[in-house]
């Protein structure tokens, strides 16, 4: 990208805030962010009074780490755990959908999905934390933990591209400004 990205404007706001807003808006009880390379820099755009920041020292080594640290600094009492990258933005809206899905049926794993591929936050049951930090960039990381359990994901219908959306060029960044349409994100 040629910048951080945590701190790339977003509507107003560096990015990372702006996905702090929506993921308690969403309904995210507590988020943990979780930074690695020039850690302070994005530190100091983390603000909530239900965040809290986990710096990741090996986020040399893949975004498992990361995945693995943010795992390692939750509560024990945890319930639900949601995943969502800083380039994947996602409106308050879609995480309120996907997480009251995943509530509602109890489910294991669940997974916005549009036009018939899968997309972000992904969420799962407390119950796969074990196998979830056992992770690693060679064994495919949350892939293989959703390779493992693909008859039990519950896969939530989402009428927009934003669920898939991705930043990791210049281009993509436009791009997903111009799509999401505002701080809410088009529903």
């Amino acid at each position: 990208m040629g910048t951080l990205k945590p701190l790339l404007d977003w509507f107003g706001a560096p990015l990372v805030q702006r996905q702090i807003e929506s993921l308690t808006a969403g309904g995210a009880d507590e988020v943990f962010v979780v930074t690695g390379n020039r850690a302070y820099e994005v530190q100091e755009a983390v603000r909530g009074a239900s965040v809290q920041s986990v710096i990741n020292p090996h986020y040399k080594e893949g975004k498992s780490t990361s995945i693995k640290a943010g795992l390692a600094a939750l509560p024990e009492s945890t319930t639900t755990v949601m995943l969502l990258a800083v380039d994947q933005p996602r409106p308050a809206w879609l995480i309120e959908k996907t997480l009251k899905s995943h509530l509602q049926e109890k489910a294991l794993i669940s997974c916005p999905r549009f036009d018939g591929h899968g997309g972000h936050p992904l969420i799962f049951d407390g119950s796969l934390r074990l196998e979830l930090d056992t992770i690693s960039e060679e064994s495919q990381g949350v892939r293989r933990v959703m390779k493992a359990h693909a008859d039990e994901i519950n896969w939530v219908p989402i009428d927009s591209a934003i669920a898939r959306m991705d930043m990791n060029t210049p281009e993509a960044y436009e791009a997903a400004k111009d799509a999401y349409g505002g701080p809410e994100g088009s529903a």
